[in-house]
């Protein structure tokens, strides 16, 4: 048997499949590149990219696994996978602390300028708190788009801030909310109240472009956007415009609509935006589960789900 790792994952997971398998590592293939040598493996171990779409999983002639170390499974051809009995196995839980975490980093670090005012010490040589007035979070509204496991930990931790919360989440019953100490609203309400709009949605054809010119012109002025979920839910063009004219106060996020256009994690990869020319703009690469923590629980998880479906012991 052959297993094949395409991401950056926990190392516990080669070494304990390597018990019973041969174990290759082929860090962010293309599309092709992957349809190319799939043909070989029974294990395919990956996170969100490449997409697996029908050709992939045509080229897949032994494969009986995929197994996802992250949450969402919308990059996968789901039909086509179990068409062809292909199990896949995903973490849903196991980095939602991790996410959330950085979810209210970012917005610590927007309120209170610290990346601009690091920098302006460390590469400007400069030493004058008088250029970076902030804001506390005490007080203030957080609107959180999609209230699941990462939503509601990212409430939990937001009222330890004494912020009040709204949410949209409108298949979730009223009894959630409640135990949460937030307030269901729809979402045209939450972005109007919101001091800080944080979101948590998969990317859908309903979800994609959400933020857009006019949903941004119905949000308070100087309000923050943060996007912890994925690119292509905000119009990053959009984006721009409203910070450039001062309608946003910023944008924090950890993803981008095209993040892996030019490579990713590939020697020599490259990456621009003219968001980078805002000022009041903060970006991550992705990392909201790139945690010890996270990877450990995540590769534990992956581990025994493979195991199970190998009939492993």
């Amino acid at each position: 048997m052959k297993c094949l790792i395409i991401d950056v994952v926990s190392p516990a997971i080669a070494t304990e499949l390597g018990k019973y398998m041969e174990v290759d590592t082929k860090i962010l293939p293309t599309q092709e590149e992957l349809a190319g040598m799939i043909g070989d493996y029974e294990v395919l171990i990956m996170r969100v990219d490449p997409a697996i779409n029908k050709e992939i999983l045509d080229a897949a002639k032994k494969l009986k696994v995929i197994g996802v170390c992250s949450v969402g499974l919308n990059h996968i051809d789901m039909a086509v996978a179990k068409e062809k009995g292909i199990q896949v196995f995903n973490a849903p839980g196991l980095n939602d602390n991790a996410v959330a975490e950085l979810t209210i980093s970012k917005m610590l670090d927007i309120s209170r300028h610290t990346i601009d005012a690091c920098n302006d010490v460390k590469v400007g040589k400069n030493w004058d708190k008088y250029k970076f007035m902030g804001r506390e979070l005490r007080g203030k509204t957080l609107g959180i788009l999609g209230f699941g496991r990462v939503g509601q930990r990212v409430a939990k931790l937001a009222h330890a801030f004494q912020m009040y919360v709204v949410a949209y989440a409108p298949y979730l019953p009223e009894y959630v909310f409640d135990q949460e100490a937030t307030k269901g609203v729809s979402v045209d309400e939450l972005l109007k109240v919101s001091d800080f709009v944080s979101i948590h949605m998969p990317l859908t054809p309903e979800t994609k472009d959400l933020f857009n010119a006019k949903s941004i012109a119905t949000m308070k002025d100087g309000a923050v956007v943060l996007n912890m979920a994925r690119g292509g839910i905000v119009n990053e063009q959009d984006m721009y415009e409203a910070l450039k004219s001062g309608k946003l106060g910023g944008f924090a996020t950890d993803v981008m609509a095209n993040e892996l256009a030019a490579g990713g994690l590939t020697e020599g990869a490259g990456f621009d935006s003219p968001l980078f020319e805002c000022e009041n703009f903060i970006v991550t690469p992705h990392l909201g589960a790139q945690t010890t923590d996270a990877a450990r629980a995540i590769g534990v998880h992956i581990i025994n789900k493979v195991k199970d479906a190998m009939g492993l012991k």
